[in-house]
């Protein structure tokens, strides 16, 4: 059993709002509405451009608070045995740090009705700001208090990284290693919980996993483009290609598997599909030094500020999702950073007739699934669901980008319709050295001089620049 009778009692007292859909079919593997504190998709999204007051002082002390470690204690040994301490909130609430407003909202996370409007009221007493103003509120005060935080940068508390795990490895005893590691590089303050349960399946077992997760997809069957008739050519690909090797990844499938590993143009490839962030990405797996055989990448169910994050299965190592660099577990201390290919984003129609040659994912996977061409419904066409904090206002929040890292490492962005006109209209679009061609019907990056192919992918801005702060962004 993964999942202790803490974990199931947690889980059945939550309200919970997933990150992914199964879209109906029969072989449904995600948790979807069990009865977490819910996003309300119902309410309008709220506006892009909300102005967060500004953040609360903070200490700057290093050593723990023993008042605050003993109402923490005693707030976790409550979610141990099934049920929500209030009084725990009251004694944390004397302490009179906004700091330790994060595993406030950790709790919010995972506890709904009355006891989120106690969590809510002490949030506001720890920071001294009330969220009625925020508009993210009515959807859900768990991302409203966590948007504040993230916007004002508010630092963490010692032994942070220790109780957060205490709670949410009370729910996935799978990210036990990911919170034991006390080396590893992540921002524990931007994790939260997707809704899913880790995907800790070995390689090809492409079974339905126990309890709920996002399926990896390992080594589908493809059909050639004629066989390929079953997918509407105007529907939106993933076209990668490798060495003469062409694949086309339909949205839909990945939508449901949001991570498929796979071998093409002779190289083993690990493709991370992102749904909140629109985000796309294939990595080579076969290049990672302290590995016998080619790394496998699956889904863990935790997101940062809404991009899924990802893990290496054999050695239970953390990856940044957009950098591919190894975060936590041995490969960060190895140093790995994933080698990235680009992924072109395009209809089925323009992929195929410029790749004639190209496969598909077959309509069933090859395991013997159906999938809705729709099965996210639109979930996200409102704004992200999930807390990202503040955001950059260059662009709108889901404006698709082409987002590229120059060999100086100088993260480039280029918005995808502007480029597209852009080229359309014979004229360049260059940056830094990086020049845009249309390919496939989309977009891809090539050397500015010599026309070398440059990895790039395309996804929602919010995603691209608060992963890349520093980006610099075309202007036509």
């Amino acid at each position: 059993m993964r999942r202790s009778v803490a974990s199931v009692t947690l889980a059945a007292s939550m309200t919970v709002t997933a990150c992914t859909s199964g879209g109906g079919s029969t072989s449904d593997n995600t948790v979807t509405d069990t009865a977490v504190q819910p996003i309300d998709t119902t309410v309008a999204a709220a506006p892009s451009r909300f102005v967060y007051p500004d953040p609360p002082a903070t200490p700057v002390a290093t050593e723990p608070n023993p008042e605050a470690d003993a109402a923490i204690a005693r707030l976790v040994e409550g979610v141990e045995n099934g049920f929500f301490d209030a009084g725990g909130v009251t004694e944390l609430n004397g302490v009179g740090d906004a700091r330790y407003a994060w595993f406030v909202a950790d709790l919010l996370r995972f506890f709904g009705g009355d006891d989120a409007e106690v969590l809510v009221d002490s949030f506001e007493t720890l920071t001294g700001v009330a969220i009625d103003d925020d508009p993210d509120a009515a959807r859900s005060p768990w991302m409203s208090v966590t948007n504040h935080l993230i916007a004002w940068d508010t630092p963490d508390y010692p032994r942070y990284q220790a109780d957060k795990g205490g709670v949410f490895t009370l729910l996935e005893e799978g990210w036990e290693p990911f919170f034991d590691d006390a080396d590893a590089e992540i921002d524990w303050r931007h994790l939260s919980w997707g809704g899913v349960f880790i995907d800790d399946r070995p390689l090809g077992a492409n079974n339905n996993c126990p309890g709920g997760c996002i399926p990896a997809l390992d080594d589908p069957a493809t059909t050639d483009a004629a066989g390929g008739s079953w997918y509407p050519g105007e529907r939106i690909v993933f076209g990668i290609e490798l060495d003469g090797d062409a694949l086309a990844i339909p949205l839909n499938i990945a939508e449901i598997h949001e991570m498929f590993n796979l071998t093409l143009g002779g190289r083993r490839l690990g493709i991370p599909y992102c749904t909140l962030c629109g985000s796309a990405q294939a990595y080579f797996t076969d290049t990672i030094d302290t590995l016998d055989e080619p790394g496998v990448l699956r889904t863990s169910g935790l997101l940062v500020r809404s991009n899924k994050v990802m893990y290496e299965l054999t050695t239970q190592s953390v990856f940044d999702t957009f950098t591919g660099d190894a975060v936590s577990g041995p490969l960060q201390e190895a140093d790995v950073m994933l080698e990235e290919t680009t992924v072109v984003r395009t209809t089925w129609d323009d992929w195929r007739a410029e790749h004639p040659d190209t496969r598909i994912i077959a309509e069933d996977g090859g395991i013997g699934r159906s999938y809705q061409l729709d099965p996210l419904g639109g979930r996200d066409d409102d704004g992200p669901i999930f807390p990202i904090g503040d955001a950059d206002a260059r662009l709108d929040l889901q404006e698709l980008v082409v987002g590229v890292i120059t060999a100086d490492g100088t993260p480039l962005a280029f918005s995808s319709s502007a480029a597209k006109a852009a080229l359309d209209e014979g004229d360049d679009v260059v940056l830094a050295g990086v020049a845009l061609r249309s390919s496939g019907g989309g977009l891809v990056a090539v050397d500015a001089d010599s026309g070398e192919p440059i990895a790039a992918h395309e996804a929602f801005w919010f995603a691209w620049s608060q992963f890349h702060p520093d980006t610099l962004l075309w202007e036509r």
